[in-house]
């Protein structure tokens, strides 16, 4: 019960930042907004193949999380309130608090980009229960290799530089696993065919998240 309280505490303190300033929310929508404008008008995305149209989603929302979900622990080191969350909660509290904030986060803004992705490139659902679940899946190992990054580069100088470049070799894998999988769950409907595709994201956000609570202790500690 302690556990989740301090996950809790975390959580609320980190969505009322968010609500007051709005910033990191502001910032996605409109490059979000912005990239969909770009590639329907500059690309005519709409006569592109299925493979490139499901990837240029995921590459939207990769550069659309890398410019905001770093802040979720750079944010407490520039405010200097990292010791703050040392004496008033557990590492293990604060690392899972922050990964759900980045989550929720997260998932809405890829909610909010697929359903305006898909209406303006007037594309078909074949699975949409496969497509939700790619969506959760794909959110959880995005925001588990970001919550762990955003801790590291923490007392960094340089954060956001070294933020994206290590995010990006280790996202790859699962953007390509991703854009297979909503291949699938747009045009051709879920088959076993893909069963590996799905176990293989939910591996992916299993590891990502055990390593990040497991490093953690250490940057805590420092």
């Amino acid at each position: 019960m302690e556990f989740l309280q301090g996950i809790t505490a975390v959580l609320a303190k980190d969505l009322q930042t968010e609500l007051r300033s709005r910033y990191a929310i502001n910032t996605v929508l409109a490059f979000v907004g912005a990239s969909l404008l770009l590639i329907l008008f500059a690309l005519n995305a709409q006569q592109l193949s299925p493979t490139p149209k499901s990837a240029l989603v995921w590459i939207i929302i990769l550069f659309a999380a890398l410019s905001s979900l770093s802040r979720s622990f750079v944010m407490e080191t520039d405010r200097k309130t990292f010791d703050l969350l040392r004496l008033h909660g557990k590492a293990s509290e604060v690392f899972v608090g922050k990964l759900c904030y980045n989550y929720l986060f997260t998932f809405s803004v890829n909610i909010a980009t697929f359903l305006l992705y898909i209406f303006l490139l007037g594309m078909p659902i074949a699975d949409g229960w496969a497509l939700l679940l790619v969506l959760i899946l794909g959110t959880a190992g995005l925001s588990g290799i970001a919550t762990m990054l955003a801790a590291i580069v923490s007392q960094a100088d340089r954060k956001g530089a070294i933020f994206s470049v290590l995010s990006i070799p280790l996202l790859f894998p699962l953007i390509l696993i991703l854009v297979r999988t909503t291949k699938a769950a747009l045009i051709e409907g879920f088959t076993e065919n893909y069963l590996n595709d799905f176990w293989a994201l939910f591996g992916y956000a299993g590891v990502t998240i055990t390593a990040g609570i497991l490093l953690f202790d250490f940057i805590w500690d420092e």
